[in-house]
């Protein structure tokens, strides 16, 4: 499969009161054409910057470094914000976590759908609309030609979700980037935008950056994983590989927090990982998981040597390959 996303020690920092928070350090994944690679890490690890960095979304105080930083090839590192525009809804989606505050009250559904395809493709209105009705459609939107007059607060948190994915499918993209797509919907709704995920990337052939912190969701979606903490990748490989036997220490505490059907009685206490994500603020050195590690010692304040066995690749001082 043709790489469709190449990253390569992926900085971003952010200059705050405080000094300068390192959000993202040193990231490096990749996702071929029809893949899914799930970005897993509690709230604060950096998911999101990320995500936001892959579509030079940052905010203005932040700023972005890469060795490689490539789509389908072309390099992107260097690019401008003129061959960033005409990239963003073209070849690239992204669906966002709270579809209400990513999509524009003031017009309709139809406008908002119609606009960046039209702007990209340089299609009629007629052309715009056919592609539109047909994409609400394949999102299983029923009566999908009278839902273009409607707006975002007329839609249930589902169906404007199943609108968000098929704008970022409007133009025809390689890559979708989804930022949490289900944590405000409830379970059920939430089952069934992950099974559309997963028949429209087959269908269309698309390379998907999923962002999540639901292991669930990352075990039934997912070909390969990526855990984050602290801004940097910790354990990366293949879902089975992370699920069947995962490495690092962190990794093997978000697996200790999933209540198992059948072994997890009622009343038993939940796993937890004690501590909080650590600042990022300023200068960092060693395992910043050291100081809620129970295998920890003081060499770990030191630098962490990576791992790897085949494509599973973890950082870690006590678990050695």
């Amino acid at each position: 499969m043709s790489t469709v996303l190449d990253v390569k020690d992926l900085k971003v920092d952010l200059a705050v009161a405080a000094g300068t928070l390192h959000a993202v350090r040193g990231v490096s994944f990749s996702i071929a054409r029809g893949e899914t690679l799930c970005l897993v890490g509690e709230s604060g690890c950096g998911k999101s910057m990320t995500a936001l960095s892959v579509m030079d979304l940052l905010p203005p105080r932040a700023s972005r470094q890469a060795s490689r930083l490539s789509l389908a090839g072309e390099d992107l590192v260097a690019a401008g914000p003129q061959r960033w525009n005409a990239l963003r809804g073209d070849r690239m989606g992204m669906i966002f976590q709270e579809p209400m505050t990513a999509l524009n009250p003031a017009y309709s559904i139809g406008d908002q759908l119609m606009e960046h395809h039209r702007l990209h493709k340089g299609s009629s209105g007629a052309q715009a609309r056919e592609r539109a009705v047909f994409l609400l459609e394949k999102v299983g939107i029923a009566n999908a030609s009278q839902r273009l007059g409607q707006y975002p607060h007329q839609l249930s948190g589902g169906l404007r979700q199943r609108v968000m994915i098929a704008m970022a499918l409007m133009c025809g993209p390689d890559l979708i980037v989804a930022d949490e797509p289900t944590t405000a919907l409830d379970v059920t709704i939430q089952a069934q935008i992950l099974r559309l995920l997963m028949d429209l990337q087959k269908e269309f052939g698309i390379a998907l950056l999923l962002i999540t912190h639901d292991l669930g969701v990352v075990a039934r979606m997912a070909h390969r994983v990526a855990v984050m903490y602290a801004g940097e990748i910790v354990e990366s490989g293949t879902a089975e590989e992370v699920f069947n036997a995962p490495k690092h220490p962190y990794t093997l505490g978000l697996m200790e927090c999933i209540p198992v059907p059948g072994r997890t009685l009622p009343g038993d206490r939940l796993g937890s990982i004690p501590g909080v994500v650590p600042s990022l603020v300023g200068d960092i050195a060693g395992c910043a998981f050291r100081t809620r590690c129970k295998l920890a010692e003081a060499a770990c304040a030191e630098a962490v040597p990576m791992h790897s066995a085949g494509d599973h690749v973890w950082s870690c001082l006590k678990v050695a390959a």
